[in-house]
Order: C-alpha cells, then sequence, then structure tokens
C-alpha cells in the first residue's frame, strides 16, 4: 500500500517520535494501519511508548462543584473559544455545575432534565443561551464522585478537570494528586489495575527490541531483565508509580504512604475528549472558496 497520506506520517511522528521516513515505511509495511505501524516501530527499536493524546477540537468548559462528600465535573460544549469566555456562557456553565451537585443527577440526561433557575431544564436553559450567544451549546458530560474520606478538585484553564478521593491524608494532598492527574493523565491507578493483555503485549514488544546479544543470555537473566523493562513501564502508566509532579523526588504513591492515605476515586475529564472537529487547512480553504 502505497498511498500513505502526509496526515497519517504527521500523526504517527507525533505519537512515536520516530523520523518522517521511518514512519512512512512503518505504514507502508502495514498497510497504513496507524495502531500496527506504532507497534511495529517500537518492536523495531525507534519509537518510544505511544504518545497518543486524542487531539479533539470541541471547544467548550469543564466545570466543578463540591460540597461535603460530593462533587461534580461537568463539561459544556460551544462552537468557538471566544464563546468560552462569555460572561452568560461562563455563569450557566458554572450553574450547571451546582444544579448537577445539588440534583444528585448521576447521568447526563438526568441532568439535562433536572430543573435549571429561570426555565423548565437544563436542556431549556441551554436553548435560550443558544438564542443569545447564536451558537450551539451542549452540556455533554458528567462525573460524579462520593465519598466518606477527603475529595481534591482542580480545574486547569477551564479545559481539564479532576476529581481524586483519597482515605486519609489531607486536602492538601487530594488536591496535589489531582492537579498530578491533570498533568500526567494516568491510565491506571495502581498496577494491580494494569490489564494483562497489556503487560503480555509490553513483554513481547520488549523481546522483540531486544539485540542478539541480549537475547543469548541465560533464560532466567533474560526474564529478570524483561520484567525489569515491564516493571518500569507500569510505573509510568499508573498514578501511583508516577513521580508526583509536586515533588519530582518521590512517586505519588510515596506521597500516599507518608499520611497513610489510598486512592478510592479518580475522574478527570478534557473538553472535547472523543469529539473530531474537521479542520481545513489555510490554502485549502482558499482553493475551496475560489471553486465557489
Amino acid at each position: 500500500m502505497s498511498n500513505i497520506s502526509a496526515q497519517l506520517v504527521k500523526e504517527l511522528r507525533e505519537r512515536s517520535g520516530a523520523g518522517m521516513m521511518e514512519c512512512k515505511k512503518a505504514l507502508v509495511e502495514n498497510n497504513g494501519d496507524i495502531e500496527v505501524a506504532m507497534e511495529w516501530l517500537r518492536k523495531s527499536g525507534l519509537a518510544k511508548a505511544d504518545k497518543k493524546a486524542g487531539r479533539v477540537a470541541a471547544e467548550g468548559r469543564i466545570v466543578a462543584a463540591q460540597a461535603g462528600g460530593k462533587a461534580v465535573l461537568v463539561e459544556v460544549n460551544c462552537e468557538t473559544d471566544f464563546v468560552t469566555k462569555n460572561p452568560d456562557f461562563v455563569k450557566f456553565s458554572d450553574t450547571v455545575a451546582e444544579v448537577a451537585l445539588k440534583s444528585g443527577a448521576a447521568d447526563i440526561d438526568a441532568l439535562k432534565a433536572a430543573a435549571y433557575p429561570g426555565a423548565a431544564s437544563v436542556e431549556e436553559g441551554a436553548k435560550a443561551l443558544v438564542a443569545t450567544i447564536g451558537e450551539k451549546i451542549e452540556v455533554r458530560r458528567i462525573a460524579r464522585v462520593e465519598s466518606d474520606g477527603t475529595i481534591g478538585s482542580y480545574i486547569h484553564g477551564g479545559r481539564i478537570g479532576v476529581l481524586v478521593a483519597i482515605k486519609g491524608g489531607s486536602e492538601e494532598l487530594a488536591k496535589g494528586i489531582a492537579m498530578h492527574v491533570a498533568a500526567m493523565n494516568p491510565p491506571y491507578v495502581k498496577a494491580e489495575d494494569v490489564p494483562a493483555d497489556f503487560i503480555a503485549k509490553e513483554k513481547d514488544i520488549a523481546l522483540a527490541a531486544m539485540s542478539d546479544k541480549e537475547k543469548a543470555k541465560p533464560a532466567e537473566i533474560l526474564e529478570k531483565i524483561v520484567a525489569g523493562k515491564i516493571n518500569k513501564i507500569v510505573s509510568e502508566v499508573t498514578l501511583v508509580g508516577q513521580p508526583y509532579v509536586l515533588d519530582t523526588n518521590v512517586t505519588v504513591g510515596d506521597a500516599l504512604k507518608k499520611e497513610g492515605a489510598e486512592v478510592t476515586a479518580v475522574v478527570r475529564l478534557a473538553v472535547g475528549e472523543g469529539i473530531e472537529k474537521v479542520q481545513e487547512d489555510y490554502l485549502a480553504e482558499v482553493a475551496k472558496a475560489m471553486q465557489v
């Protein structure tokens, strides 16, 4: 398959950190399948761990509300970044978060149906705002955490929101870990949460990437080398194994242990996750305009 688009090569380069020609070759060798190409690069020793970060272009805000042992995150979307700073949109999204907290809504349908100040429901409130702002407004997602321990919340730039519940430990620690999750977005909390198929795949990749000299070592030595590589990867993808962003001399697990605490819940929302927005470059837009 030789018809590999420049966009596909660009995406693989961003994910793998490998060179352009290596990425193109990987895609050609694997029939344009970017997931298989990524694994092919890693087995060839040409790429580090996947840097994939679901790129999206939807706009909006992540808002939080918290009281007692309850906290919520809500994503409210709009069409442009300009509207995210509109006072009416900001007020609406903040109010929706308070409604979500007080109503006890467990899912997005329940939240949309919940009563909203000055309107029959949150959904009707959104429709009224559309008439004022002139853009589509959507209350898209809700996440709720309830705990008899401590809940830490953190909103980064209105675009990323995190809730972390810990059993034992201080509010400062809970918020610090929420900040860590916002920055690092670990896929799993602890080693026990990492799926067996993920471990098996990483083991296969580690073996394939070894030199012939390494592979010639005795089986027990080889097993220890692979185990060391796997343990390192598991630490990188788990919250407790990562260096703590507020003190990189210790891991998050160390920080928790120091206060006799453990993480019981983690929720992270980022604006536009899972939404794809068609983007055209400037030249394409000009060419399209000239055809009209």
